[in-house]
C-alpha cells in the first residue's frame, strides 16, 4: 500500500506540528474512551444504564437516575460538534497521504455517519428506544476503530518516502 502522498513532502516544521497535534488529539480521544469505559462498562447494559439510570435494579452497587433532557441535549450537541471538527480535520490531513482512494474515502466518511449513529442513538435510546443501545455500541466501535486507522495511516505517510 503506498501511503507517501503529498503529505511526506510537507516541510519538517509541517510534519512536527502534525505529529504534535496527532499526538494531543489521541490523548484527548483515547481519555474520552476511557471515560465511556468507566461510566458505561463498554457495554449495551452499561450504556442503557448510564443515561436511563437503573433506580429499579435494587443489588445495583451505584446508583444511576436517568439524564434529563438537558444533560441529554447538552451531551450531543457538544459531541457532535466537537466530534465534527476533530475528524474534518483528521480527514484533511488523511486527504494527503498516499492510500488507495476507496479507503481514503471511507476513512474519511465514516466517521460522520458514526458520530450520528452514536449521538443520535443516545437521543432515542434516552426517548424509549432501548434497542438503540447496540446501534451506538457498534457505532462508537466502527468511529473508535477509524480514528486509530486514520492516525496510523497519517504517521506512517508523514515518514520521509525511501529512495528508490
Amino acid at each position: 500500500m503506498q501511503l507517501h502522498g503529498i503529505i511526506s513532502q510537507f516541510p519538517k516544521e509541517v510534519k512536527g506540528l502534525l505529529i504534535a497535534f496527532i499526538i494531543c488529539l489521541s490523548i484527548g480521544f483515547y481519555s474520552g474512551i476511557r471515560f465511556v469505559n468507566d461510566t458505561s462498562n463498554s457495554n449495551p447494559q452499561g450504556i442503557e444504564e448510564r443515561y436511563l439510570g437503573n433506580e429499579d435494579v435494587e443489588d445495583a452497587t451505584v446508583m444511576k437516575f436517568k439524564k434529563s433532557r438537558g444533560e441529554v441535549m447538552t451531551m450531543v450537541h457538544n459531541h457532535i460538534l466537537s466530534l465534527s471538527v476533530i475528524f474534518f480535520l483528521l480527514g484533511g490531513i488523511l486527504s494527503t497521504t498516499g492510500i488507495n482512494k476507496k479507503l481514503k474515502s471511507f476513512l474519511m466518511i465514516e466517521p460522520f455517519v458514526s458520530i450520528l449513529c452514536t449521538f443520535g442513538g443516545i437521543y432515542f435510546m434516552w426517548t424509549g428506544i432501548v434497542w438503540m443501545k447496540y446501534i451506538i455500541m457498534l457505532s462508537g466501535v466502527f468511529m473508535t476503530l477509524t480514528f486509530v486507522v486514520s492516525t496510523l495511516l497519517i504517521l506512517l505517510g508523514l515518514r520521509s518516502p525511501r529512495a528508490s
